[in-house]
């Protein structure tokens, strides 16, 4: 089997409503942005993924051509070989071993967690926040969640005064003291065109002192830059809350350095972002192999959080992170390519057991989206 043709759709979804994310200050979304990738093969199978945020901006489908056509999707290390260069030269390629892993499982007519030595059984999740909010309307917010049956929900902690999340995290506490809270402070990579306050070492310290004070907190994630492996591991060593991060880190190598270093306490490589599929099993196994813990980013879009569920679903990880902060960002928005986005039940996540990713395009939207850019939820 070979690769024979990329195509690319340029995908730009309307939001019903505009939420406002934490790690861009100031800035109002309305739209999802999405660069839809379909590689053809010569078998008649197709496999398909996604690139989202700036990535989802440009147009790279010839490069990923030179790279790509004459390949066989099924010879994953051959294909991760190919991404090599275009990962140097380009945007970040690790959606291309995605969408071969669609291929590889379509011909197997496996799902990809099947493949990978998984099974279908639900994850356990925890609803991530995108927004910095009061006390008051986060507290409706999570008391909607652990109605839903979520055990645990992530924060976000953004402020110029970091006291002001760090009182959330108190209240919500306060209000339901057996669920597991996780702290993220996104200050491990930078958007753009757009301020932010980048901690200290002592700012970050300060705050996971306080987070013990708080108790039963899964993590913080992303205290520092995701490249201070040092800083990190100093942090590590004067905290009890466990520190994680990961979700932006370039490769395999960089996981490594976590561990080597001691950085980390909890390595959360994304499929799409950061590793693909097959790396990502390998951070999974540093993990176990070091007594760390292993849960994934997945905050993308619909085929992104696929792929993710599918590594989950291989790994013994403990959370699946699920991405809901209505009414901006709500499933439907988040996976509107899919023909049915991918839901909780009683708190809990199970992959796509369909063929491949395991998951049905939506390609009247698409091809809709891809000639006129909008489209209303």
């Amino acid at each position: 089997m070979e690769i024979t043709a990329v195509n690319q759709y340029d995908l730009c979804y309307e939001l019903s409503e505009s939420w406002s994310p934490a790690w861009k200050p100031g800035y109002e979304q309305d739209v999802h942005e999405v660069v839809l990738f379909e590689l053809e093969t010569d078998a008649g199978i197709s496999g398909v993924c996604t690139a989202s945020g700036f990535a989802g901006r440009m147009e790279y489908r010839d490069l990923a051509e030179m790279f790509l056509v004459g390949a066989d999707p099924r010879d994953i290390g051959t294909i991760l070989d190919r991404l090599e260069p275009l990962n140097l030269w380009g945007p970040r390629p690790w959606h291309f071993e995605v969408a071969c892993w669609d291929i590889l499982g379509k011909d197997a007519g496996k799902p990809v967690y099947e493949l990978l030595g998984g099974d279908g059984d639900p994850i356990p999740a925890y609803a991530s926040t995108g927004e910095r909010q009061p006390v008051a309307e986060r507290l409706s917010y999570v008391e909607d969640r652990v109605s839903e049956g979520f055990e645990a929900v992530k924060l976000r902690c953004h402020a110029a005064d970091p006291e002001e999340d760090i009182e959330v995290a108190r209240r919500v506490r306060e209000a339901f003291p057996d669920l597991t809270l996780m702290m993220d402070a996104n200050m491990g990579w930078s958007v753009p065109l757009t301020e932010r306050n980048q901690w200290t070492f002592a700012e970050a310290l300060a705050v996971a002192r306080e987070l013990e004070a708080i108790g039963n907190v899964g993590w913080l994630e992303e205290p520092l830059d995701r490249r201070n492996y040092r800083g990190l591991a100093r942090l590590r060593e004067r905290t009890d809350v466990p520190i994680a991060g990961g979700e932006f880190n370039n490769g395999l190598h960089h996981f490594r350095e976590f561990v080597r270093q001691g950085s980390l306490d909890v390595l959360q490589p994304d499929a799409v972002l950061a590793t693909g599929i097959r790396n990502a099993t390998h951070v999974a196994s540093m993990a176990e192999t070091n007594g760390l813990q292993f849960a994934p980013h997945t905050w993308n879009d619909g085929l992104g959080f696929a792929a993710n569920l599918h590594v989950l679903a291989a790994t013994p990880a403990r959370w699946c992170e699920y991405p809901i902060e209505p009414p901006g960002w709500t499933p439907e928005g988040r996976d509107f390519l899919l023909s049915e986005p991918i839901r909780a039940a009683n708190g809990a996540v199970a992959p796509p057991d369909g063929p491949g990713l395991g998951v049905d395009l939506d390609w009247d939207l698409i091809n809709d989206l891809d000639e006129d850019d909008s489209a209303v939820e």
